[in-house]
């Protein structure tokens, strides 16, 4: 599955933000995939309204290719498909 790996900025955490845990979170990303740049700054929403801004945790510009095919495992089969 791709998964959006997110750190906090520097001095926040989930209590100083007020989180509990049960939000649910919408996250501000580009819809073209090739707009995401490792280590870019991100809003997130809850469901209560609070906003607040993390960095997503794409590091390299492979883990992007893994998030855009779903995660690693589709990415490798794609990957394998199209050597034949």
């Amino acid at each position: 599955m791709g998964i959006i790996p997110l750190c906090f900025k520097s001095g926040e955490d989930a209590e100083t933000l007020g989180l509990t845990g049960h939000e649910r979170y919408t996250i501000d990303l580009p819809s073209n995939i090739s707009e995401i740049k490792p280590g870019q700054d991100v809003t997130v929403t809850t469901d209560t309204g609070k906003s607040f801004t993390c960095k997503a945790r794409f590091d390299t510009e492979v883990e992007l290719a893994y998030f855009n095919h779903g995660g690693i495992l589709p990415y490798v089969i794609r990957n394998l498909i199209n050597q034949q």
